[in-house]
């Protein structure tokens, strides 16, 4: 447990010291794309090297996965953690002023989904937050940083049975009949489109208000989805399901059922309150 604490203590230094530097930042593009073909942002790449650099210091950190690494960097093969992160989802959003974060998925010796042990994501916005769950079972964690730069604890985490937002993405004209018949009657029960773009900022809506459902399904363009499974898929799904949520891929009962083939792998993905998620299973159990 003194490693996962000196793991999120890094965690909160980071997040502070990306805010910053987001405030501040060049907005362009390098003349390089990352292993899943985007063009990088300067401020993925910044971001990212902010990450590497905190984590390097740590003696228990096995190996970094980034999405802006091609590679895994192996650290410490003596050590036990993989930490596999987003340094900056939507980041491509910060020149509108959106609020973007950072994912950052903690691993046990090998980077499967039941290993998985830990997860935390910062959000920069108006305020600076950062959710934190240590283990399976406890209850997400909600910090705020205060005046005194210090992140203090404002309050445990926990969906409700139902939500009422519904964060719906990727392109419309790409989606199945059956994930659009899923939610037209979401739409039809009076819940409410709440989408930004990045996915941390709409997941952490849903989850401050209680519940409602995050969709990025198959599409004909990207059949596999276009979230990744290791560093932004699975650790939300860790968070959501010990706030008492539930999660899927359309297919199986939980997000931790897909099996990893590769670093960068995709998937579609659904988060939601249990009874979106149950709503889901009879839609698309129709197939």
């Amino acid at each position: 447990m003194q490693n996962l604490n000196e793991i999120f203590e890094t965690v909160k230094t980071i997040a502070k010291e990306i805010s910053q530097m987001i405030k501040y930042a060049d907005l362009g593009y390098t003349t390089h794309e990352n292993a899943t073909g985007d063009t990088q942002l300067k401020l993925d790449v910044q971001s990212d090297e902010i990450i590497t650099a905190k984590f390097q210091a740590l003696d228990c950190v096995k190996a970094l996965v980034s999405e802006e690494k091609d590679e895994i960097l192996m650290l410490n093969e003596n050590a036990k953690y993989i930490i596999a992160y987003d340094p900056l989802d939507g980041s491509s959003l910060v020149d509108v002023n959106f609020a973007v974060g950072s994912i950052f998925a903690i691993y046990e010796n090998e980077l499967k989904p039941q290993n998985l042990i830990a997860a935390a994501y910062s959000i920069y916005g108006p305020r600076l937050e950062l959710v934190i769950n240590d283990k399976k079972g406890s209850l997400p964690k909600f910090y705020r940083l205060d005046r005194e730069q210090n992140f203090k604890l404002v309050k445990e985490l926990k969906l409700a049975q139902k939500g009422k937002l519904n964060a719906t993405g990727a392109t419309q004209k790409g989606w199945s009949q059956t994930h659009r018949n899923f939610i037209r009657e979401l739409f039809d029960e009076g819940y409410r489109l709440r989408y930004s773009g990045a996915m941390v900022s709409d997941l952490h809506q849903i989850l401050l208000k209680g519940g409602g459902l995050f969709s990025y399904p198959a599409t004909s363009d990207h059949p596999n989805g276009k979230l990744r499974a290791l560093f932004e898929v699975l650790p939300f799904a860790f968070i959501y399901e010990n706030a008492g949520g539930a999660t899927s891929d359309g297919k199986n009962e939980t997000l931790f059922d897909i099996d990893i083939v590769k670093t960068h792998q995709s998937t579609p993905c659904f988060f939601g309150s249990k009874y979106e998620i149950e709503l889901l299973h009879k839609f698309y159990g129709q197939d």
